[in-house]
């Protein structure tokens, strides 16, 4: 007997996955719930378990592919199986009668996608030598083919050439959607910064964005369809820059926190961040984002709003520049502060006003 393993319902109405790692190779034996695939959501990375021991017998998604939950993954030839009255997780049982033919094996490497896409171009996958991982016949391959018979002569492929995937997949499908959906606008303002104490930066920013967005509730919200939904928590998104791409961890109740209380969380969550251990939760909920890049921050840069949040907060390069006080011009620690926001939902003379009492609020 063996079993077909479906990409599980991993919650938060996801209702895709990317594999974004297989933890196994096609004739490993495996034990039941043993890390078996690693998947990537629009959320996190999460590792799933085999649901069954035995040997893997075929995987049937490349790494890279993204594919809807229910799809079969691979396929695990049953040696122990489950204990009894338990049912592999999101798995289909496979009987053999035994009165039945056998069943030819499909020596094959190609995945659903690329089968689908040989057929349509008249390529036939059995006669194709794969150049993917243990010879798996990838879309490049059968597209090559499917070239190679063309009357007109192939244009060689242009530059070096990395599939999408991954956090920079989730980056483009979010900012694409949010960049279609979201008529953003943005209002910049200078701060003086000079009594701010630059290593408790974004602890002071998280902290005075959420008691001045109680002040400013339309930025604290949501659209859903015809309705603007005003949140009652104050849980800041963080953007954190890492070698997979930006990342979003939330921070929780920011407007009931003491300043270290908030130092101590962004610290823990900017370095699990960047060493790939953040939670599900952890990435999830957030009523508004604060974004600021430091030195690389840049002199002005407009931010785009995390949907289906209404307005991010930019902090941009501090340093110091010639003002006038009091008729003086004097060297003071001076940098930019922006508001991006959804002009359905947000005013600009609200967001302008929101921005001003936030500035107020970091100079003291």
């Amino acid at each position: 007997m063996a079993y077909e393993f479906k990409l599980p319902d991993l919650g938060e109405g996801l209702t895709e996955g990317e594999i974004a790692r297989w933890l196994v190779a096609e004739g490993d034996e495996i034990a039941e719930d043993a890390p078996l695939v690693e998947i990537q959501t629009d959320k996190t990375t999460v590792e799933i378990p085999s649901p069954a021991a035995g040997v893997v017998a075929r995987i049937l998604v490349a790494e890279g592919d993204v594919v809807p939950v229910g799809t079969v993954l691979v396929v695990i030839g049953e040696e122990s199986g489950p204990p009894a009255g338990r049912e592999p997780q999101s798995g289909v049982a496979v009987e053999a009668r035994p009165d039945a033919p056998p069943t030819p094996v499909d020596r094959v490497q190609a995945t659903p996608l690329v089968r689908r896409l040989a057929a349509e171009v008249g390529v036939d996958v059995g006669s194709l030598a794969g150049s993917g991982p243990n010879g798996r016949i990838t879309e490049a391959d059968v597209r090559a083919a499917a070239a190679g018979r063309s009357d007109e002569p192939s244009q060689p492929p242009e530059g070096r050439r990395e599939k999408v995937r991954g956090v920079r997949r989730q980056i483009v499908e979010h900012l694409t959607r949010a960049h279609r959906e979201v008529p953003a606008v943005t209002f910049v303002e200078e701060c003086d910064f000079t009594n701010v104490e630059l290593p408790l930066l974004l602890p002071l920013v998280l902290q005075a964005t959420a008691q001045t967005l109680r002040e400013f509730p339309e930025l604290n919200a949501r659209l859903e369809g015809d309705e603007i939904v005003y949140l009652d928590r104050y849980d800041l998104g963080i953007a954190v820059q890492t070698e997979q791409g930006l990342v979003v961890p939330v921070v929780r109740g920011c407007d009931t926190r003491s300043v270290d209380e908030l130092r101590v969380e962004v610290d823990a969550l900017a370095e699990k961040a960047r060493a790939g251990t953040l939670a599900p939760e952890e990435l999830r909920g957030s009523t508004f984002t604060v974004t600021s890049a430091g030195k690389l921050g840049g002199l002005l840069v407009t931010p785009l709003v995390n949907h289906p949040e209404v307005a991010i907060l930019g902090i941009h390069r501090i340093g110091p520049r010639p003002v006038v006080r009091d008729g003086e011009i004097v060297a003071r620690n001076m940098g930019n502060v922006s508001v991006t926001f959804d002009h359905r939902v947000v005013d600009g003379a609200r967001a302008g006003a929101f921005t001003l009492a936030l500035v107020a609020r970091l100079q003291g």
